[in-house]
């Protein structure tokens, strides 16, 4: 470990200049992060439960690393840890992604505090907790302040699917569903049954129908 380090009362070194590496390798992590969720992916698909999972997954999973790079694991611990992640499952009916994510940052957290030795000084436990707690209120309190929900639809009305009917059909949708609609979008076309699938989007906040935001990607009909 490198530098002078000085010890608390507690066993744990509280300060190495391992903490500059950490500081100057979670930027990096940090503006990659941003330039492929918030500026390549985010654009084209508009998901904010999604993006939201991915930089608190990327995150955590750097301070894992960082932190575990730190200790000698064998490897009975180690596929302990797989084990411990293996629980999650993000293709679940039962529990929203969100939630999910929330788990994984739980235990995430869990796992570094719990592994924290005098390899891993106090000041980057600090850093590693105080970043995960203020990236997740950013996110959930700033940035992603609407929370936008998708629903699929099988629209029957195959004339207004044409670019230049948008606004009607935006008009038609908005009257059928009773929802505050933000987008939508265009997907599969039968036109042997003359229905289309339709993804819509709103906020959740915005709606006054409780089993419209009981399930964010669900699919409904309107014939």
């Amino acid at each position: 470990m490198g530098g002078k380090a000085i010890e608390n009362s507690l066993g744990w070194v509280f300060f190495d200049t391992d903490v500059y590496t950490l500081l100057m390798r979670l930027a990096i992590n940090l503006f990659v992060l941003t330039v492929v969720i918030r500026y390549l992916y985010y654009p084209k698909t508009k998901r904010k439960d999604y993006l939201f999972t991915y930089y608190v997954i990327g995150v955590i999973t750097f301070f894992i690393c960082f932190s575990l790079k730190k200790l000698d694991i064998d490897t009975g611990m180690g596929l302990g840890l797989f084990a411990i992640f293996g629980i999650i499952r993000y293709r679940t009916n039962t529990v929203e992604i969100k939630e999910m994510t929330y788990l994984f940052l739980v235990i995430g957290l869990s796992v570094i505090n719990s592994l924290a030795s005098n390899n891993i000084s106090l000041l980057e436990v600090i850093i590693v907790n105080g970043v995960m707690i203020l990236l997740t209120a950013g996110l959930e309190y700033l940035w992603l302040l609407k929370h936008e929900t998708r629903k699929t639809i099988v629209y029957e009305r195959i004339d207004l699917i044409k670019p230049e009917s948008y606004d009607e059909m935006m008009a038609d949708l908005v009257a059928r569903t009773g929802l505050n609609i933000n987008r939508f979008e265009v997907g599969k076309i039968n036109f042997l049954r003359d229905v289309a699938q339709v993804m819509i989007y709103y906020y959740e906040s915005d709606q006054s129908f409780s089993d419209y935001s009981a399930q964010g990607d669900s699919s409904s009909s309107y014939d």
